[in-house]
């Protein structure tokens, strides 16, 4: 793969070119999943291909190719010079890269067990089970899912990098669905839509204890018809960490995308109201409230969790927002410079070889607080929400609502009642002003989104969120949010 990358690199190096890089993936793909008993879901998918990305009269240029011989990868390179070409003539400005070093690594994610060395009969085996459990708790439809892929990426740029990295990710979890008397009801585990997410192999399946929550989760889907409906009104909301990392995701993490801001990403998913004069200045958040976008290791085995980005940059901490000021954006080397950074901070990354890389959420986390889990209960009254149910924001990524799957009602630290159908809603900065405590590190989970989706043609990749359960005061409980 390394001579391949480095032939076409040769190829799209055409006089005229400023800068390339090459991304030669291979990727290999498994889903296995039941539904009431029976197989619901089993894929298995390969992939290998280049893409080729060139800079010639200032404008970017991008082919790629799964015809990997000299005459398929001098095709693609050709074209690729050719786009960069043609876009040049409508060019208002010409792309400036800010300045990065030259890397040679291979890096290969940790990985205890590789999942596809486990057998397709042994993963039905464990779904069934749990399968037949959540029925067996009175479940009226079981659905279960695993999902593995593995990675492998070589890079080559002009810069002389030239970047060996293999990603392997894991992913399972479950939905108990109650039918009864023309309504339904869902409770997920261990996060809805399909489950938790990491950077492991399939050590992750056996940490989750799938079986063990499979009756607890099919008692909490049945109960719930019988549960009172979630009041409407102003009260002290406290939010699981799954449902945290959802909203960090949609009300931080798209926002301090900087093309969204510049403008390029308003085709999908709308821009971001986060505009160039709030950097350092606008108040975010409450005091309390620390965020970072970090792809490091050491951050955790998160789905934004690399070595070096799409782009050769390497893996890095960003603050985000620091003591509740907004401090930074996640950028690349083309977009570094209208903040004035001396380089990117590692951000760009595209679904595989056939798509040209976008800045894209790494671990967007919400760094733990100090308090114990029970101070966060400790309220006269309060609604506890856990795991997400729907979502809608606006095309600035400023108002927004949400719904979870089960709530409780808090009195003085208890759950006195179970409620249904909850929903909140709010403006993302004075939600996040609210803020009035964070539970500490104890409690704290890098939870993997796998869907997250941007760009036209669309790109789907996964990012990742790190949250504690935190509470946030007089936030808008059930009903439609009015300013």
């Amino acid at each position: 793969m390394q001579r391949l990358a480095a032939e076409a690199l040769d190829l799209a190096l055409a006089p005229g070119v400023e800068y390339a890089d090459v991304r030669l993936e291979e990727t290999r793909h498994r889903g296995v999943g039941t539904k009431n008993g029976k197989v619901g879901r089993l894929e298995s998918a390969e992939s290998l291909g280049a893409g080729i990305r060139v800079l010639a009269g200032g404008c970017w240029g991008f082919a790629a190719t799964d015809d990997l011989s000299r005459q398929g990868i001098s095709r693609a390179a050709a074209l690729a010079v050719q786009i960069a070409r043609a876009s040049a003539l409508a060019r208002k400005q010409p792309v400036v890269l800010a300045p990065e070093e030259k890397y040679e690594a291979v890096w290969v994610s940790p990985c205890r067990v590789d999942p596809f060395s486990v057998t397709v009969e042994s993963t039905l085996a464990v779904l069934l089970a749990i399968d037949e459990e959540l029925r067996r708790g009175g479940a009226t439809l079981a659905e279960t899912s695993m999902t593995f892929e593995r990675a492998r990426q070589v890079f080559a740029s002009s810069l002389g990098s030239v970047i060996d990295q293999t990603r392997t990710w894991s992913g399972a979890g479950y939905a108990a669905h109650s039918f009864k008397n023309g309504e339904i009801q869902k409770r997920s585990y261990p996060n809805s839509f399909g489950g938790q997410y990491q950077l492991k192999g399939y050590e992750l399946v056996e940490e989750l204890r799938l079986l063990e929550n499979a009756g607890r989760v099919a008692a909490e889907a049945v109960a719930l018809h019988s549960a009172d409906a979630c009041p409407e009104g102003e009260f002290d909301l406290i939010l699981d960490g799954s449902q945290l990392g959802l909203q960090i995701h949609e009300s931080i993490g798209h926002p301090v995308e900087l093309d969204r801001v510049l403008g390029s990403e308003a085709n999908y998913a709308g821009m971001s109201f986060l505009t160039l004069d709030q950097l350092n200045t606008l108040r975010y958040a409450s005091p309390i409230v620390n965020v970072v976008c970090d792809a490091r290791l050491a951050h955790g085995p998160g789905l934004g969790t690399f070595a070096f980005d799409d782009e050769g940059v390497p893996a890095q901490c960003t603050s985000i927002i620091r003591e509740g000021l907004f401090t930074g954006y996640m950028t690349s080397r083309e977009t570094a410079a209208a903040v004035g950074a001396a380089r990117s901070n590692g951000a760009m990354r595209a679904q595989g070889w056939s798509r040209i890389p976008l800045i894209r959420m790494t671990n967007v986390s919400l760094l733990p607080g100090e308090q114990p889990l029970e101070e966060l209960f400790g309220v006269p009254r309060g609604i506890y929400m856990e795991t997400n149910k729907s979502w809608s924001i606006d095309d600035k990524r400023y108002n927004f609502q949400f719904g979870c799957e089960i709530a409780w009602e808090i009195r003085h630290g208890r759950r006195v009642r179970m409620l249904k159908n909850p929903t909140y809603s709010g403006i993302s900065t004075a939600f996040w002003n609210s803020c009035q405590a964070i539970a500490n590190r104890d409690h704290w989970v890098l939870w993997g989104v796998p869907n997250c989706g941007k760009g036209q043609p669309e790109q789907v990749i996964g990012t990742g969120h790190g949250a504690s359960p935190a509470r946030f005061g007089k936030v808008r409980v059930g009903g439609a949010y009015q300013e």
